[in-house]
């Protein structure tokens, strides 16, 4: 009788071991596409959720922000007007970040980058910037 029950939980124990392999959550049977393949996923900007400059407005301070628009003049070294259909926003473009690439104010841009507020103001510190 005490053999019999060791059996069956020794079955049991096993049993359940072999589930767990089954339910692993990464198969390892097929190798994975190539990334300019991938049909789903995070590739950078360009997959990026973009927001109008109304709901990027509406961020808390230091919130990251990913913005489709037209520059339509510089207001400083370095500092855009972004527009696009809900508004404008002051966007700071630093050199290493705009890496001599010009964009006119025909061109769509898509800007990523940190919003920055103080008081009423606010403004884009840009961390990507490519023309679209």
């Amino acid at each position: 009788m005490m053999k019999a029950i060791h059996g069956i939980l020794f079955l049991a124990l096993v049993g359940f071991g072999a589930q767990a392999q089954q339910g692993d959550v990464l198969k390892q049977d097929k190798a994975p596409p190539p990334a300019h393949d991938q049909t789903d996923g995070y590739r950078g900007m360009e997959d990026a959720r973009s927001m109008t400059i109304k709901q990027a407005m509406a961020m808390h301070d230091g919130a990251s922000v990913s913005l489709r628009g037209n520059l339509i003049e510089q207001s400083d070294n370095h500092r855009y007007v972004l527009r696009d259909r809900t508004g404008e926003v002051e966007v700071v473009i630093p050199p290493e970040v705009a890496k001599d690439r010009q964009a006119s104010p025909d061109e769509l841009v898509g800007i990523s980058g940190t919003l920055e507020k103080k008081g009423k103001t606010a403004h884009i510190v840009a961390h990507r910037f490519q023309k679209q």
